[in-house]
């Protein structure tokens, strides 16, 4: 077991009872609550119909914390319900590039799971192939921003900068977080998630 998942199952247990925390966009369709652990054979069996291999951190993320629920944005969703994405082949120099689902023909570019819910068609996808494999990315599936890559190495990383920005009350806009002091604000405005 990856020596973080302790450490983040104490974190996200502690979030909820922390009077000075940050609000995370969408905490209300997750309360902080994980679903069920996935058995190895339940991933295996995911990775062998999809001709994938997950990346290491999100597979025991999925093996050791559990396989849907509290994450950022939506929460994170169960594995049957994420789906692989291509990213749209390069535009003029600049612009944003969507994200596309697979066909039934051979991949021939980088592949990208569907995990968090954020919204309208906004996606927050994780790399399984290619020079991204592992890494965290947030973009519009239609191309209106992005995709914007985290510099977290991976998602326990990614997870982990979450709960500790959510613990320290900070506002991120990369991760939809609010302060206490900016939700008290006012004329606060709704941020647009960047990474």
């Amino acid at each position: 077991m990856d020596p973080r998942i302790p450490r983040l199952r104490r974190k996200l247990a502690a979030i909820p009872f922390q009077p000075l925390r940050s609000h995370s966009f969408g905490e209300e369709q997750h309360k902080f609550f994980s679903g069920p652990k996935l058995a190895e054979a339940r991933v295996a069996a995911f990775e062998a119909e999809h001709d994938i291999v997950l990346p290491h951190a999100y597979r025991q993320f999925l093996t050791h914390i559990g396989g849907s629920g509290a994450a950022p944005f939506y929460g994170l969703m169960p594995l049957e319900r994420c789906s692989l994405l291509v990213m749209d082949p390069p535009g003029e120099q600049g612009t944003p590039r969507g994200f596309g689902c697979v066909g039934p023909e051979p991949h021939e570019r980088d592949l990208f799971l569907h995990i968090i819910e954020m919204g309208c068609t906004d996606v927050c996808v994780l790399g399984v192939t290619g020079p991204l494999t592992g890494r965290v990315l947030v973009g519009n599936s239609d191309g209106y921003w992005g995709p914007n890559v985290s510099s977290a190495t991976d998602f326990l990383d990614w997870y982990e900068r979450w709960l500790n920005h959510m613990s320290a009350g900070r506002d991120d806009r990369a991760l939809e977080l609010t302060s206490p002091r900016l939700r008290a604000h006012p004329n606060r405005h709704r941020m647009a998630p960047k990474i």
